[in-house]
C-alpha cells in the first residue's frame, strides 16, 4: 500500500516516460529498412514502441522531420566509420564506399537524401567532401564544382545500384545469371554498329560492381590533380 499523499506511476506513464527521440530515430530505421518509406507510419511506429501517437509527437513534428532524423542518424554513422585522420583522396574514396556500402543496407537513403535536400544529413556529406576537396589543393573557384561532382557521382551510382538490387530481389532475378544471359547477347550483336560493345561483354559477365564504383571515384580524383598540377605549372 502506498503512502498517503505519495504518487504511483502508471504503466503507461512509465513507458512514454522512456520514451526518447533516439528510440523513435532507431524504431523507425527498422520500419524503413523492412517497408521502405511507405512501411514508416505513425501507426506502426506506436505499436512497435508500444506507446501512443501522441508521445511520439512530443519528439517529432511529422513524417518528413522523423524521415530525415534517421537519414542523419545513419549518416552520421556511416562518417564515423569512414572518415579517418588519412590523406584527402584516401578519406574521399573511403567514404564513397561507406555511402555505396550503406545505400545499399538502407535504400530508402539516398531518396530521404534527396527529398531533405539543403538539410543537415546533406550538408555533412558536403562538409566532408569539401573539406576534403580543400586539402587536395583544389583552387578556390573550382572547389564547388569538385564537390559537387563527387556529391552527384556517388550519391547517383550509390542510389542507382541500390535500386538495382531492390528490382533483382523482389522479382528473383539472379544477378550472375542475368548478366550472363546480357553478355551472351552483347557478344552476338553487330560486329560493325556495337564494336565496342561486343568488346566489353566479357567484362559485364564478371564485373564487381563495387569495384566499377570505386573506379569512377578514381577517374574524378585523378582529374582533380590533373588541374591542380596544369594550375600550379601555370602560376
Amino acid at each position: 500500500m502506498s503512502k498517503p499523499g505519495s504518487t504511483v506511476a502508471r504503466g503507461p506513464g512509465r513507458r512514454e516516460a522512456s520514451l526518447s527521440r533516439e528510440r523513435i530515430v532507431e524504431a523507425s530505421i527498422a520500419l524503413l529498412d523492412s517497408g521502405g518509406e511507405g512501411g514508416l507510419t505513425f501507426r506502426a511506429l506506436s505499436e512497435r514502441l508500444a506507446t501512443g501517437a501522441g508521445a511520439i509527437y512530443w519528439h517529432v513534428e511529422n513524417k518528413s522531420d522523423l524521415l530525415t532524423a534517421a537519414c542523419d542518424a545513419i549518416v552520421v554513422r556511416t562518417l564515423a566509420s569512414t572518415v579517418a585522420d588519412t590523406a584527402p583522396a584516401a578519406t574521399i574514396r573511403a567514404l564513397a564506399l561507406g555511402m555505396f556500402d550503406t545505400l545499399d543496407a538502407h535504400p530508402w537513403v539516398g531518396s530521404a537524401l534527396m527529398h531533405g535536400a539543403g538539410q543537415l544529413p546533406l550538408l555533412r556529406i558536403v562538409e566532408c567532401l569539401g573539406q576534403q576537396v580543400r586539402a587536395l589543393g583544389v583552387a578556390d573557384g573550382e572547389q564547388w564544382a569538385a564537390v559537387s561532382a563527387l556529391l552527384h557521382y556517388i550519391l547517383g551510382v550509390a542510389g542507382q545500384n541500390a535500386a538495382n538490387t531492390q528490382f533483382a530481389r523482389a522479382r528473383g532475378i539472379d544477378r550472375d545469371g542475368f548478366l550472363g544471359a546480357m553478355a551472351d547477347a552483347w557478344a552476338q550483336l553487330d560486329p560493325d554498329a556495337y564494336p565496342f560493345v561486343r568488346s566489353v561483354a566479357g567484362q559485364l559477365r564478371d564485373h564487381d560492381d563495387r569495384s566499377d564504383f570505386l573506379a569512377g571515384v578514381d577517374l574524378i580524383l585523378g582529374g582533380l590533380e590533373t588541374r591542380r598540377i596544369a594550375g600550379a605549372s601555370a602560376a
